[in-house]
């Protein structure tokens, strides 16, 4: 075992730092959510992710790219196909997917639909490629009045069902995201069955922060089941548990809030004593990405930056930080979906130099297999521990 007892490795959901050599496959050519949200808002003022080197893997309005840095500072390249938060996220705990996950540009297949409605016993609305916002506007009223559901997917690989909390309690709207999730595999295994519990009245809907995802179970090993069956504590926050189906974390803990999910990191660094710490800020993509909204997706950054500058103070010689990402979401190009972008992966410890240049990665999996050295446990065969070049300068 490495000289850490701790690591907290923390995914800003959808802050991608530039595209990836195939971007252009994906429809994404030109995509850099951080970078274009800095130009967008005429810079950002972010001095903790500055003086950890995120201005130096790609130009950032309002950051530097000289000087010394804090820690270790690098970018990864997806293996995975695809641009899914599942994907992005399975890579992370190295799991690389071969395949993309499935997509319906015109919605699901009647027979998937029926089969969804025998087993839950509700009707549906929609099934069509649209914004979660927009949709519950068209068809919410709809749905009070008959009581169906409202079906509908993006570019992505998601399975999406709206419900008023009136009409469908949310204990129940779970239930019937665990019916389809059972029904959704195979040809039609989608990354995320996703509810999106709504509140509010015509022309006023609202929905509400109890988003759940459900998405299919690891298809492999991940660092998560290493870590687990050495005995190591896992801890998820955010919506890590759903988007590994549970699988290889003892404890889970759920959030509203990018804020609710650092304030529940900072609590459990001053608890904790030893474990992995894996974290999932989802606003970035969820509220902001989705929406085209580059103010409020820089105000966000902003607000995660000033969260970190109370966080690092807190850190002990024994931890270990790293900070990442799943895929990109830029808010200034037409797209309202995810992009394929590279990932940064920023490095601090108080027990580490600054100025460790951790380069190009070739896999998201290098986090896992870095986690991996750290507490001694087996690999999952996929990417390259960088601990070496932390060590290299410590």
């Amino acid at each position: 075992m490495s000289d850490f007892r701790r690591v907290f490795l923390i995914v800003l959901d959808a802050c991608g730092i530039g595209e990836l050599p195939d971007a252009a496959d994906y429809g994404d050519a030109g995509s850099n959510t951080i970078g274009n949200t800095a130009w967008a808002v005429g810079g950002l003022s972010c001095p903790q992710l500055e003086q950890m080197g995120l201005g130096k893997l790609t130009p950032v309005l309002g950051m530097s790219a000289d000087g010394p840095t804090r820690g270790a500072y690098g970018k990864m390249a997806e293996r995975s196909a695809g641009k899914d938060s599942t994907s992005g996220h399975w890579e992370l705990a190295g799991l690389v997917t071969a395949h993309a996950f499935p997509t319906y540009s015109k919605g699901f297949p009647p027979e998937l639909l029926a089969a969804f409605t025998r087993k839950s016993g509700y009707e549906v609305l929609g099934n069509k490629p649209a914004s979660g916002t927009e949709i519950i506007e068209e068809l919410g009223q709809e749905h009070l009045k008959t009581g169906r559901l409202i079906v509908y997917t993006s570019a992505d690989s998601v399975f999406q069902i709206a419900a008023h909390f009136d009409k469908v309690p949310l204990d129940k709207l779970y239930h019937i995201c665990r019916i389809a999730r059972e029904i959704l595999i195979g040809e039609h295994g989608v990354a995320r069955v996703i509810a999106r519990p709504f509140i509010g009245r015509p022309g006023r809907f609202t929905r509400t922060t109890d988003r759940r995802d459900f998405s299919l179970a690891p298809t492999g090993k991940t660092i998560l089941d290493n870590l687990h069956a050495a005995g190591i504590p896992t801890i998820g926050v955010g919506k890590i548990d759903d988007l590994f189906a549970g699988v290889g974390l003892a404890e889970k803990i759920h959030t509203r809030s990018n804020t609710e999910g650092m304030e529940i990191t900072r609590d459990l660094a001053r608890s904790v004593k030893h474990g992995f710490i894996f974290v999932n800020l989802v606003e970035f993509d969820m509220l902001w990405g989705h929406r085209n909204d580059p103010r409020n997706f820089a105000a966000a950054l902003e607000a995660f930056d000033r969260q970190l500058g109370e966080f690092i103070p807190i850190l002990n010689a024994d931890d270990l930080l790293l900070i990442s990402a799943d895929h990109g979401c830029d808010p200034t190009t037409p797209s309202t979906d995810h992009s394929r972008e590279y990932v940064p992966i920023l490095s601090y410890s108080p027990s580490l130099p600054g100025d460790i240049a951790l380069g190009v990665r070739s896999s998201f999996a290098d986090a896992a297999a870095t986690v991996a050295e750290v507490f001694a446990v087996p690999g999952t065969g996929v990417g390259t521990s960088f601990l070496p070049l932390l060590r290299a300068k410590a």
